[in-house]
């Protein structure tokens, strides 16, 4: 083919279709879509207002708020009586020869020697005085039994109570017996020599004013110096618990040392083995004996 023929097919116009676009019916929008437009063309200003008048808080955040802050305070609250605890305890202890506390060699009520080692491996709380004392050691005695049962409530059995005479003269294993058994069940009587005695108590720094040489028949009075004393199971002293401690807050105070221990403690129904089965002597048949 020639190139006078192919001239007029390349410069050929080819004709065009010409296409007008129409906004779709609103039948052939989706449901969700029209919704959504309609509801952005017709939301007012004071409707956007109101949605964020709160700000970027709800209620919901404000009390998740306080209640983690009011965790946190208890949180550090807690951690700081605990070291209040351990700083008096550190600092009770003393450095080299204890500042409270330390060796002794007395007879339970039970008739049995013991001495500081017996009662390692447990909290133990003391009490100085005398079965003939007439209002100040059965109030105390009161006392130690109330602050017993609340500690045994919240930690168990972990406290041995030890009630020390600063009368031994008339305060004999089987008085201490029939004496303290009104009280507790719990509470171990210790006695001993006057010597002996003397020596616990400058010991625990306790006062008291028994005459050393006592006559047959003579009457005396005893002054004694009032505190509870706390000791851990390693024998060293805790923290002194006077009459201005009610038996709450003692218990309280007990209780948060014996939760700051970590180690093991021992069981204490060997303290009791040796009790008798024989009926304890009272303190009036012990007088006529003698």
């Amino acid at each position: 083919m020639s190139s006078r023929h192919l001239l007029p097919r390349l410069f050929r116009v080819r004709p065009t279709i010409t296409t007008t676009l129409h906004p779709p019916h609103a039948s052939c929008i989706p449901s969700s879509a029209r919704t959504f437009t309609s509801r952005r063309s017709y939301k007012s200003p004071q409707a956007t207002k109101a949605r964020y008048r709160t700000g970027p808080f709800s209620w919901k955040a404000g009390l998740l708020f306080l209640l983690s802050g009011g965790l946190l305070i208890q949180y550090f609250r807690h951690e700081r009586e605990r070291l209040e605890r351990k700083r008096i305890a550190e600092q009770a202890k003393g450095v080299g020869k204890p500042k409270v506390g330390g060796q002794f060699h007395l007879r339970d009520m039970f008739g049995k020697e013991v001495d500081e080692g017996t009662y390692k491996g447990r909290y133990v709380l003391v009490y100085f005085g005398f079965t003939h004392c007439p209002d100040i050691c059965p109030e105390e005695l009161d006392k130690m039994a109330e602050m017993l049962d609340l500690v045994q409530k919240q930690v168990g059995n972990v406290v041995t109570p030890l009630f020390i005479t600063c009368d031994p003269a008339r305060d004999t294993p089987p008085v201490l017996r029939e004496y303290l058994s009104e009280f507790h069940p719990k509470i171990i009587g210790l006695t001993g020599t006057y010597e002996q005695i003397k020596s616990v108590c400058k010991a625990y720094r306790v006062y008291f004013s028994t005459p050393p040489v006592i006559k047959p028949g003579q009457d005396y009075l005893v002054d004694h110096s009032i505190y509870f004393y706390l000791m851990d199971p390693e024998g060293d002293f805790v923290e002194a618990l006077g009459r201005q401690h009610t038996p709450q807050a003692a218990a309280d105070l007990i209780t948060g040392h014996i939760k700051d221990w970590k180690k093991p403690l021992k069981d204490d129904a060997d303290l009791y083995a040796t009790v008798p089965t024989a009926r304890a002597v009272t303190t009036r048949e012990h007088a006529a004996a003698k």
